[in-house]
Protein backbone atom coordinates (compact mmCIF):
# COMPACT_ATOMS: atom_id res chain seq x y z
CA UNK A 1 0.00 0.00 0.00
CA UNK A 2 1.37 3.40 -0.92
CA UNK A 3 2.35 5.74 1.84
CA UNK A 4 0.09 8.75 2.29
CA UNK A 5 1.69 12.05 3.25
CA UNK A 6 -0.07 13.51 6.26
CA UNK A 7 1.48 16.96 5.90
CA UNK A 8 3.57 18.92 3.43
CA UNK A 9 6.86 20.66 3.92
CA UNK A 10 5.89 24.25 3.13
CA UNK A 11 3.32 24.72 5.93
CA UNK A 12 5.93 23.52 8.41
CA UNK A 13 8.37 26.11 7.12
CA UNK A 14 5.78 28.88 7.29
CA UNK A 15 4.76 27.85 10.79
CA UNK A 16 8.40 27.90 11.86
CA UNK A 17 8.59 31.45 10.58
CA UNK A 18 5.61 32.61 12.67
CA UNK A 19 7.08 34.90 15.32
CA UNK A 20 7.60 38.62 15.83
CA UNK A 21 9.40 39.88 12.71
CA UNK A 22 11.17 42.76 14.46
CA UNK A 23 14.92 42.46 14.94
CA UNK A 24 14.67 41.56 18.63
CA UNK A 25 12.15 38.83 17.84
CA UNK A 26 14.32 37.44 15.06
CA UNK A 27 17.39 37.38 17.31
CA UNK A 28 15.44 35.43 19.92
CA UNK A 29 14.44 32.92 17.23
CA UNK A 30 18.10 32.07 16.65
CA UNK A 31 17.82 29.92 19.77
CA UNK A 32 14.65 28.10 18.64
CA UNK A 33 14.67 24.31 18.91
CA UNK A 34 13.51 23.97 15.29
CA UNK A 35 16.39 24.44 12.83
CA UNK A 36 13.92 25.68 10.20
CA UNK A 37 12.95 28.52 12.52
CA UNK A 38 16.60 29.32 13.16
CA UNK A 39 17.28 29.32 9.44
CA UNK A 40 14.41 31.72 8.71
CA UNK A 41 15.54 34.01 11.51
CA UNK A 42 19.13 34.04 10.29
CA UNK A 43 17.99 34.85 6.77
CA UNK A 44 15.63 37.64 7.80
CA UNK A 45 18.23 39.26 10.07
CA UNK A 46 20.01 40.54 6.96
CA UNK A 47 18.04 43.75 7.47
CA UNK A 48 19.18 44.11 11.10
CA UNK A 49 22.74 45.45 11.33
CA UNK A 50 22.62 45.23 15.12
CA UNK A 51 22.27 41.43 14.86
CA UNK A 52 25.88 40.70 13.86
CA UNK A 53 27.04 39.82 17.38
CA UNK A 54 24.09 37.48 17.97
CA UNK A 55 24.65 35.80 14.60
CA UNK A 56 28.31 35.20 15.38
CA UNK A 57 27.46 33.78 18.79
CA UNK A 58 24.90 31.43 17.21
CA UNK A 59 27.38 30.42 14.50
CA UNK A 60 29.87 29.23 17.11
CA UNK A 61 27.37 26.74 18.54
CA UNK A 62 25.15 25.90 15.58
CA UNK A 63 25.24 22.21 14.59
CA UNK A 64 22.86 22.31 11.63
CA UNK A 65 24.86 22.82 8.43
CA UNK A 66 22.06 24.59 6.56
CA UNK A 67 21.58 27.07 9.40
CA UNK A 68 25.32 27.76 9.53
CA UNK A 69 25.31 28.46 5.80
CA UNK A 70 22.53 31.03 6.15
CA UNK A 71 24.19 32.67 9.16
CA UNK A 72 27.41 33.03 7.18
CA UNK A 73 25.53 34.46 4.19
CA UNK A 74 23.85 37.03 6.41
CA UNK A 75 27.11 37.95 8.14
CA UNK A 76 28.73 38.39 4.73
CA UNK A 77 25.88 40.65 3.63
CA UNK A 78 26.18 42.73 6.82
CA UNK A 79 29.98 42.90 6.54
CA UNK A 80 30.31 45.40 9.39
CA UNK A 81 33.21 45.60 11.88
CA UNK A 82 31.32 43.45 14.41
CA UNK A 83 30.74 40.74 11.80
CA UNK A 84 34.40 40.86 10.75
CA UNK A 85 35.61 40.71 14.36
CA UNK A 86 33.35 37.72 14.96
CA UNK A 87 34.68 35.91 11.91
CA UNK A 88 38.25 36.62 13.04
CA UNK A 89 37.39 35.12 16.41
CA UNK A 90 36.13 32.01 14.61
CA UNK A 91 39.61 31.58 13.13
CA UNK A 92 40.79 30.77 16.67
CA UNK A 93 38.24 27.98 17.08
CA UNK A 94 39.25 24.33 17.46
CA UNK A 95 36.43 23.52 15.01
CA UNK A 96 38.12 23.04 11.64
CA UNK A 97 34.87 23.39 9.71
CA UNK A 98 34.08 26.67 11.46
CA UNK A 99 37.55 28.04 10.70
CA UNK A 100 37.22 27.12 7.04
CA UNK A 101 33.76 28.69 6.85
CA UNK A 102 35.09 31.90 8.39
CA UNK A 103 37.96 31.99 5.89
CA UNK A 104 35.56 31.55 2.97
CA UNK A 105 33.26 34.27 4.29
CA UNK A 106 36.13 36.71 4.79
CA UNK A 107 37.40 36.06 1.28
CA UNK A 108 34.17 37.59 0.00
CA UNK A 109 34.70 40.84 1.93
CA UNK A 110 37.95 42.38 0.63
CA UNK A 111 37.21 45.97 1.58
CA UNK A 112 35.91 45.07 5.05
CA UNK A 113 38.77 42.64 5.74
CA UNK A 114 41.58 44.91 4.51
CA UNK A 115 41.71 47.07 7.70
CA UNK A 116 42.30 44.00 9.91
CA UNK A 117 44.71 42.14 7.63
CA UNK A 118 47.90 43.66 9.05
CA UNK A 119 46.80 42.63 12.53
CA UNK A 120 46.04 39.09 11.40
CA UNK A 121 49.38 38.73 9.64
CA UNK A 122 51.17 39.96 12.78
CA UNK A 123 49.19 37.82 15.23
CA UNK A 124 51.35 36.00 17.83
CA UNK A 125 49.80 32.67 16.78
CA UNK A 126 51.52 31.34 13.64
CA UNK A 127 48.51 29.16 12.84
CA UNK A 128 46.30 32.23 12.68
CA UNK A 129 48.87 33.95 10.45
CA UNK A 130 48.63 30.96 8.11
CA UNK A 131 44.84 31.27 8.11
CA UNK A 132 45.30 34.94 7.21
CA UNK A 133 47.42 33.93 4.22
CA UNK A 134 44.68 31.47 3.27
CA UNK A 135 42.19 34.36 3.25
CA UNK A 136 44.44 36.20 0.80
CA UNK A 137 44.25 33.25 -1.60
CA UNK A 138 40.88 34.38 -2.94
CA UNK A 139 40.75 37.96 -1.65
CA UNK A 140 40.27 40.31 -4.59
CA UNK A 141 42.20 43.26 -3.19
CA UNK A 142 45.04 45.27 -4.76
CA UNK A 143 47.21 44.91 -1.64
CA UNK A 144 47.38 41.10 -1.69
CA UNK A 145 50.86 40.95 -3.21
CA UNK A 146 52.15 43.68 -0.87
CA UNK A 147 50.89 41.79 2.17
CA UNK A 148 52.47 38.55 0.96
CA UNK A 149 55.81 40.27 0.34
CA UNK A 150 55.71 41.67 3.88
CA UNK A 151 55.12 38.16 5.19
CA UNK A 152 58.10 36.61 3.44
CA UNK A 153 60.29 39.58 4.41
CA UNK A 154 59.32 39.69 8.08
CA UNK A 155 57.64 36.55 9.40
CA UNK A 156 60.03 34.35 11.42
CA UNK A 157 58.01 31.14 11.06
CA UNK A 158 58.94 28.83 8.20
CA UNK A 159 55.42 27.46 7.75
CA UNK A 160 53.88 30.93 7.48
CA UNK A 161 56.48 31.92 4.90
CA UNK A 162 55.90 28.65 3.08
CA UNK A 163 52.18 29.39 2.77
CA UNK A 164 52.91 32.93 1.56
CA UNK A 165 55.52 31.93 -1.01
CA UNK A 166 53.20 29.27 -2.44
CA UNK A 167 50.55 31.93 -3.02
CA UNK A 168 53.06 34.41 -4.43
CA UNK A 169 53.81 31.82 -7.08
CA UNK A 170 50.21 32.21 -8.22
CA UNK A 171 49.57 35.94 -7.83
CA UNK A 172 53.00 37.57 -7.58
CA UNK A 173 54.60 39.96 -10.04
CA UNK A 174 58.23 40.87 -10.59
CA UNK A 175 57.87 43.21 -7.60
CA UNK A 176 58.33 40.13 -5.40
CA UNK A 177 61.61 39.01 -6.95
CA UNK A 178 64.00 40.66 -4.46
CA UNK A 179 61.97 39.48 -1.47
CA UNK A 180 61.92 35.92 -2.77
CA UNK A 181 65.70 35.99 -3.15
CA UNK A 182 66.04 37.28 0.42
CA UNK A 183 63.70 34.55 1.62
CA UNK A 184 65.91 31.88 0.07
CA UNK A 185 68.92 33.32 1.87
CA UNK A 186 67.07 33.62 5.19
CA UNK A 187 65.92 29.99 5.10
CA UNK A 188 68.96 28.57 3.32
CA UNK A 189 68.69 25.32 5.29
CA UNK A 190 65.02 24.74 4.43
CA UNK A 191 64.80 22.75 1.18
CA UNK A 192 61.08 23.36 0.70
CA UNK A 193 61.42 27.14 1.02
CA UNK A 194 64.22 27.15 -1.54
CA UNK A 195 62.19 24.97 -3.90
CA UNK A 196 58.98 27.02 -3.47
CA UNK A 197 60.83 30.32 -3.88
CA UNK A 198 62.50 29.13 -7.08
CA UNK A 199 59.14 27.93 -8.38
CA UNK A 200 57.56 31.29 -7.56
CA UNK A 201 60.43 33.17 -9.20
CA UNK A 202 59.83 31.19 -12.37
CA UNK A 203 56.14 32.05 -12.35
CA UNK A 204 56.25 35.77 -11.57
CA UNK A 205 54.03 37.86 -13.80
CA UNK A 206 55.11 41.03 -15.52
CA UNK A 207 54.08 44.28 -13.77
Amino acid sequence: MALIKTQCVEPIAEEAREAPRDCAGLISRLAASDPTARRWAARDLVDCPEAAAALVERLKQEVDVSVREVILTTLTSLGDPIAIAGLVDCLRSEDTALRNEAIEAMQQLPDAVAPVMHGLLADPDPDLRIFAVNILESLCHPQVETWLIEVIDQDPHVNVCGAAVDLLGEVGTRNARASLQRLKARFANEPYIRFAADLALGRLHEN
